[in-house]
């Protein structure tokens, strides 16, 4: 079984790619929503509620679990790895959505930090739309220029955008947020378009389609959910030992650390059809 977590409704939308990539295999999604959004806490608090979530997936027997948040990935990941994962639980892994995207820029495995240089080293200029903590924790910068330096990353932080996403308001309001944000974003390049725009928060993917109006025509934007789903197929392919449980038969739990009937009225908008959330215990 593997275990997807977030800290809301945003990481449904890679759910919902990875079910369509490996529909056999069982999955369990936990939303972190009594505490969300991440975006605007504290870096020691998203390391903690992080890592608290990841065990509660652990104890369900989850020995893989996918950080579908950010924010998560880009504060906790490097940090749990290095210091809390191999003693607290040998043998599991967790994965996360940042890593992904930073492969597709730089055109190389993540355990590759050696820059590449030469012919058909990428040079772009990367936009990377995201949550105020994953935008000061520079995540996306730092990976980046240590594996192709020669490419430009600007951040541009989207504060409420979550919350108006989450809250349901109005279209119009939002494509108002989603424009200005593009716009002040622009204005800091110089109006030199980006090569690549990166929606780096997974609710973004549900107006991904206002971002695309609002960015120049030559910008590629990609697709997280996606990228992630391919990751994930070809991290399977290459360790066996995460190979799906005989009784796996595509099985999925929803479960929230929140109020389950508002949160399940809510998720189906992310998930694109209905979903039955359970409160975690």
């Amino acid at each position: 079984m593997i275990g997807v977590f977030d800290s809301g409704h945003g990481g449904l939308t890679v759910l919902r790619a990875l079910i369509g990539r490996l529909p056999r295999r069982d999955f369990v999604y936990l939303g972190d929503h009594a505490h969300a959004p991440y975006g605007e806490r504290s870096a020691e608090d998203v390391y903690r509620l992080t890592v608290e979530n990841i065990e509660r997936l652990f104890r369900m027997d989850c020995r893989l679990v996918v950080l579908a948040c950010n924010t998560a990935a880009a504060v906790a990941l490097r940090r749990l790895q290095r210091t809390w994962l191999d003693t607290a639980w040998p043998g599991r892994r967790v994965l996360g959505v940042l890593v992904p995207v930073v492969e597709e820029i730089t055109r190389q495995p993540w355990h590759e930090e050696a820059p590449r240089g030469g012919p058909g080293a990428p040079s772009e200029t990367v936009a990377v739309f995201a949550t105020l903590r994953t935008v000061t924790s520079r995540a996306y910068v730092g990976e980046i220029d240590k594996r192709a330096p020669e490419v430009r990353v600007f951040q541009q932080a989207c504060p409420g955008l979550v919350d108006a996403i989450e809250d349901g308001a109005a279209e119009a309001d939002i494509r108002a947020l989603v424009d200005g944000f593009v716009a002040t974003l622009l204005d800091h390049m110089g109006g030199v378009a980006p090569d690549i725009a990166v929606l780096g928060c997974t609710h973004y993917e549900l107006i991904a389609g206002m971002f695309r109006a609002a960015l120049p025509a030559r910008t590629q934007l990609l697709h997280q959910p996606g990228l992630v789903a391919d990751a994930l197929e070809d991290y399977l392919r290459r360790h066996p030992e995460f190979a799906a449980a005989p009784d796996e038969a595509g099985r999925v739990r929803f479960l929230t650390t929140g109020a389950a009937a508002a949160v399940s009225r809510i998720g189906g908008r992310f998930y694109g059809s209905a979903v039955d959330f359970q409160p975690v215990n």
